[in-house]
């Protein structure tokens, strides 16, 4: 076994698969061609590895590499991208200025999109119009951040998929599906065409597709799983 397959034979990501924050995870493993198993936990019963693993949180996704555990999306991110430095594309760009801004707009698509999807799908209470006011808001000033980030290129990492684009694009398939759910719209064309644009290319990159499952598999998981999802609804970051 060569020692690049050593390097990574031994990865695997304690999580389950509609969570946002497991699927970039997946995601930023696929860009960078890193050989891993996704070890699903089941809804509402924490593993004994789970628990052993992120002691602090309690919550998925935990990268487990070489048996040590990182934990938290954006920071599995960013050491995704220094434990695979070598293996192109680099998630972060070089700049310290273009480093922070991505890093700021990723936690930003946090603070603002979680919490509001769950509130769509029904699964936390609170007033859907408000909700839906806060995700068109925070997709608009995204569209300005996209133009900046990009310069002008496909993606907001500009001539890849980067940090930031996973971040954001991880949610698409939540946010489509909650389209169809609340009979709503929220990646509007009319409104943000940077964006929509921007999702499609996104979608379509095979690291992508790979890990993100089509929009028809949220919808059927949030009719059948509502009750179960509402109460595990916190645990994932």
């Amino acid at each position: 076994m060569s020692s690049e397959k050593q390097e990574t034979a031994s990865v695997r990501v304690l999580g389950r698969w509609p969570s946002p924050f497991v699927i970039r995870v997946l995601i930023a493993l696929g860009l960078k061609s890193v050989d891993h198993e996704l070890v699903e936990e089941a809804v509402g019963n924490k593993s004994e590895l789970l628990l052993a693993s992120n002691p602090v949180h309690k919550k998925i996704p935990v990268l487990l590499h070489h048996g040590r555990p990182v934990s938290e999306s954006l920071i599995i991110l960013q050491y995704v991208d220094e434990a695979w430095a070598s293996q192109a594309p680099a998630l972060l760009p070089s700049d310290p200025y273009a480093r922070a801004a991505e890093r700021f707009w990723a936690q930003y698509v946090d603070d603002k999109f979680p919490t509001a999807i769950r509130v769509l799908r029904g699964r936390l209470d609170g007033d859907k119009d408000e909700a839906a006011a806060q995700v068109c808001a925070a997709l608009q000033h995204l569209e300005v951040a996209f133009a900046d980030c990009s310069q002008g290129k496909d993606y907001f990492g500009g001539d890849g998929v980067g940090y930031l684009d996973i971040a954001l694009g991880s949610h698409l398939g939540w946010i489509r599906a909650v389209e169809r759910i609340a009979e709503i719209r929220l990646l509007d064309a009319a409104k943000v065409p940077k964006l929509a644009a921007w999702a499609d290319r996104f979608c379509a990159h095979p690291a992508v597709a790979d890990a993100m499952p089509e929009v028809d598999r949220f919808v059927e998981f949030s009719v059948k799983n509502g009750g179960a999802v509402k109460a595990a609804s916190a645990n994932y970051k």
